[in-house]
């Protein structure tokens, strides 16, 4: 009997960062004012998205104050307005570990990214106008990651937040539909091992897309509904 040799090779890489799209998170300062944080450690299951922060980050604190925010999500033609933000933090003072990053403060990230803040309809953070998609959602739970390790316990949150409004650009929702995403016209910004991509043209047609999509209409939609207009 033959062994078929395998073609992989054992690594370690030290971001597993293979892509996952960009989210500009609004969240707020304690004094009321607004902050803006990239990040790309989320997924979505539903209407619930799952957000993965470190614990001492200004965003995981104003989560953790507010239990609200809001997720913007950037085109990748908004990728220079994401980079304006790389290396600043709504911290003040700058920890340690990230003043020797090169981070510094930057009290206005809006200002700084070029983007503008709009009024929320169910939270009090702001929207981000340029970016085609915004998703009010209120923090349900929250989870530490790696509790067996003593050295990382407590280091690293994972959100679990709740849509309760999407909004989007018209020009990127299905033509014909109320609800519905183009996924053709939707060009989302991509982060993969620490570089911007975009979202290439359909790679193979999916069987699943066979699927109505209102099969997957949860009950957080019809919850959602109910959400108050502030």
């Amino acid at each position: 009997m033959t062994t078929k040799t395998s073609t992989h090779t054992a690594i370690e890489p030290n971001i597993l960062y293979f892509g996952t799209p960009v989210a500009l998170l609004s969240t707020l300062q304690e004094d009321g004012s607004p902050n803006l944080a990239p990040m790309s450690s989320v997924f979505w299951l539903g209407w619930r998205a799952v957000l993965g922060l470190g614990a001492r980050s200004q965003t995981a604190q104003n989560l953790l104050r507010t239990r609200e925010c809001v997720i913007n999500l950037p085109s990748e033609a908004l990728a220079p307005a994401v980079d304006r933000l790389a290396l600043t933090t709504g911290s003040n003072p700058v920890p340690d570990r990230k003043y020797e990053r090169g981070y510094r403060y930057e009290p206005d990230k809006f200002g700084r990214a070029g983007l503008t803040p709009v009024g929320s309809e169910t939270v009090a953070p702001p929207r981000a106008a340029e970016c085609p998609v915004a998703m009010e959602a209120v923090i349900e739970a929250v989870h530490s990651l790696a509790e067996e390790d003593d050295g990382q316990r407590g280091h690293v949150l994972t959100f679990e937040a709740r849509v309760v409004r999407v909004h989007v650009h018209e020009d990127i929702r299905m033509a014909g539909t109320t609800d519905r995403v183009d996924p053709d016209a939707w060009r989302p910004l991509i982060m993969s091992f620490q570089k911007f991509y975009g979202l290439g043209p359909q790679a193979h047609p999916s069987r699943l897309a066979g699927i109505p999509e209102q099969w997957y209409r949860g009950p957080d939609i019809e919850r959602a509904r109910k959400a108050a207009t502030r």
